[in-house]
C-alpha cells in the first residue's frame, strides 16, 4: 500500500468533520503568523462613497451574471489548489502528494493571516448588509466575515508561487487568480474592496514566505516536481 501523505489524510478527516478555520497550531512556514492588519487599508466605512460603489458593482453583477458564471464560482467554493489551478497546473496529474503537501501548507498559512484580519475588521458579507442582494446558487452556506477575501488572498499566493516556478506563465497565473477573486463578487459573497484587499494581503504574505528558508527549500522541491 502506498504511503498516504499527512496532508491528504487531513483532507479526508476535514471532509468528514466539516470545514473549520485553521488555528495557530496549523501554521507551518510563518509561525506564529504575524499580524499584517497594519499593511492593509481599513474597509470602506458603511455608507461612504467607496462603500456605495461596492454595492453598485455588486448589484450590477447580480443583474447580469449568468448560470455559467455562477457555476464557475460554485466550483471554486473550496479554496484548494485543484479547484483554483487544476486546469493550469504545471505538475503531473494527479497532483503529486509532495506538491499537494507544500501547496496546502502555503494555503493554511495564508488562511491564518486572512482570519486575523477578518476578525479585526469584522465586515459583514454584502448579502447580510443589503437585502436586495442574493448569492449564486450552489455556493452553500457562506459564513465568516467579508474583509479581506480569503479566496483572493489564497489564489494570489498560489499564483505567485506558480509564477516563480514557471516565470513565462506569470501573466496566465495572475489572470486566473484575478478571475477567482472576481468570481466572489459575481457570486455576491464579497465586496470589490474585499477582493482588492485580499490581493494585497496575498502579496504581503508571499513576501514573508520568501524570507523563510524552509519555504525556499520547498519551492526547490516543487521545481523538481514540475511536469516536463
Amino acid at each position: 500500500m502506498k504511503k498516504i501523505s499527512l496532508i491528504c489524510l487531513a483532507f479526508a478527516l476535514c471532509a468528514c468533520a466539516g470545514p473549520r478555520w485553521p488555528t495557530a497550531a496549523d501554521s507551518y512556514y510563518l509561525s506564529p503568523a504575524p499580524d499584517l492588519t497594519a499593511q492593509l487599508p481599513p474597509p470602506p466605512a458603511s455608507g461612504s462613497e467607496p462603500d456605495r460603489s461596492d454595492m453598485r458593482t455588486l448589484k450590477d453583477w447580480q443583474a447580469r451574471r449568468t448560470p455559467a458564471l455562477c457555476g464557475r464560482a460554485a466550483a471554486e467554493v473550496r479554496a484548494r489548489f485543484p479547484a483554483f489551478f487544476g486546469a493550469l497546473s504545471p505538475f503531473a496529474s494527479p497532483l503529486p502528494p509532495d506538491a499537494a503537501d507544500i501547496l496546502e501548507h502555503a494555503r493554511i498559512d495564508t488562511d491564518l493571516h486572512v482570519y486575523a484580519v477578518k476578525n479585526h475588521y469584522r465586515r459583514d458579507r454584502p448579502f447580510l448588509r443589503e437585502p436586495s442582494l442574493t448569492i449564486c446558487p450552489g455556493m452553500g452556506k457562506v459564513g465568516g466575515f467579508a474583509y479581506p477575501s480569503g479566496h483572493a488572498a489564497i489564489a494570489r499566493t498560489f499564483a505567485l508561487m506558480l509564477s516563480d516556478l514557471v516565470p513565462p506563465r506569470r501573466a496566465e497565473f495572475l489572470a486566473r487568480a484575478d478571475e477567482i477573486a472576481l468570481d466572489r463578487v459575481i457570486a455576491g459573497v464579497h465586496h470589490p474592496s474585499d477582493i482588492e484587499s485580499g490581493k494585497l494581503l496575498g502579496d504581503a504574505i508571499y513576501a514573508r514566505l520568501q524570507a523563510v528558508p524552509k519555504f525556499r527549500a520547498d519551492m526547490d522541491r516543487l521545481r523538481r516536481l514540475l511536469a516536463h
